[in-house]
């Protein structure tokens, strides 16, 4: 069983993603975390690292490459922004969800996390999506936002994230049988 989870900053994915993991005895694994322990091996802050990653693809194109590894061996929830396109780079099946809030939802979901205030998170949120979004399409030529490659795109601004992985998880043991 092969799980991808993708969505916007903020859009509940590591939480979804983990609770559906842990329904259904599967491995989760993270594009962030991966991310963030390149940028440690580098020695770089994860700003640093991520602006970095701007001009020097071969970041993503290492990252992504141990997501479609991953991806083949099945039994797992892949949380990412391209995790869905890593499994179809993979030619694995999957099930493939996107999430969506409201920016100023995801905005307060951050601060809750992060701190700080919710008009700069938003504006950081904003340059991170356009950075991220200029990339993708540089380096693989694909729109992540685009909804036609996913199985299901769930709303979470109102709904919890409980809520949102029982129906994943129902959805994914419908697909199993």
């Amino acid at each position: 069983m092969l799980i991808t989870i993708s969505g916007l900053p903020g859009s509940g994915k590591t939480t979804v993603a983990r609770l559906v993991a842990a329904a259904l005895g599967l491995e989760h694994v993270y594009a962030g975390d991966i991310f963030r322990r390149q940028a440690e091996a580098a020695g770089l802050s994860l700003q640093d690292y991520a602006r970095q990653a701007e001009t020097d693809h071969s970041i993503d194109r290492r990252l992504d490459r141990q997501m479609q590894e991953r991806a083949k061996r099945g039994d797992v929830v892949l949380e990412g922004r391209l995790a869905a396109f890593m499994a179809d780079r993979a030619g694995v099946e999957a099930l493939r969800i996107f999430l969506d809030a409201p920016e100023a939802v995801r905005a307060e979901r951050i601060v809750g996390r992060e701190g700080g205030d919710t008009r700069s998170k938003l504006r950081e949120i904003q340059a991170r999506e356009e950075s991220d979004a200029r990339r993708y399409q540089e380096i693989y030529r694909v729109d992540y936002h685009d909804r036609s490659r996913y199985d299901r795109v769930i709303e979470t601004g109102t709904r919890t994230p409980e809520e949102i992985a029982a129906e994943i998880v129902d959805e994914a043991r419908g697909l199993a049988r």
